[in-house]
């Protein structure tokens, strides 16, 4: 979340580049309404917010599973320190470079309950969140921005079954159509990509997962 318009929808673009699924609040109580309806991994929140301040939306978000990144223009060790009082995880004065943030970002995600690993496994296949790649065998796979996103998502499930609403929530972004059949189609290239035997199940009802001892090719 960020009160300069323009950066903030620079950083949305440049992090829907890098496979992230981003929406964006010009202000603290727009930001409030939507921590409240949605579990986000990582906000990035700025500190000088209109509306409610950074740091009072920081004290609403603290404590559940969200992950939160501090930007402000100020730099001083006693803001850092004031910041991190408040329960935010990590902070980053401004002006910053944006693979910065990115790295920040990806290493937050990782701290979620339960902790990510880095680079995810699931049975001969590999995906590396960082350098952007998946690879099953020896064979690197070339998947779209959406794919990837599915397949890490999956990944980092550990066998648990994610719902076609969570994936669309963590892929795309708010303003995708609840009622599209965009995560059944993207589910099914992925699964060509992937090739034979397939690593996604379908649970009839609840969603997809890709099973902890995944089958490898032979």
């Amino acid at each position: 979340m960020e009160d300069e318009q323009a950066l903030a929808d620079a950083l949305a673009r440049g992090l829907r580049r890098e496979g992230m699924a981003v929406d964006v609040a010009y202000d603290g109580d727009e930001g409030s309404e939507k921590v409240g309806v949605t579990r986000y991994d990582v906000v990035v929140l700025d500190r000088d917010l209109p509306g409610r301040s950074g740091d009072e939306l920081c004290a609403e978000i603290v404590g559940g599973v969200t992950r939160v990144i501090m930007l402000t223009a100020s730099g001083t060790l006693r803001d850092k320190v004031e910041g991190l009082a408040l329960g935010a995880d990590d902070y980053l004065p401004k002006p910053f470079d944006f693979p910065e943030l990115v790295a920040r970002l990806r290493a937050l995600g990782r701290r979620a309950t339960p902790a990510v690993p880095p680079v995810l496994r699931a049975a001969d296949v590999v995906l590396d969140p960082a350098k952007r790649t998946v690879t099953r065998g020896s064979t690197a796979l070339e998947l779209t921005r959406k794919e990837f996103g599915v397949l890490e998502v999956l990944m980092a499930a550990r066998g648990a079954v994610v719902s076609s609403e969570e994936l669309l929530e963590r892929v795309w972004d708010e303003n995708a159509d609840p009622f599209t059949t965009t995560v059944r189609v993207t589910v099914m290239t992925l699964r060509k990509k992937l090739g034979e035997p397939g690593i996604i199940d379908t649970v009839v009802g609840s969603g997809y997962r890709v099973p902890a001892e995944a089958p490898a090719t032979v």
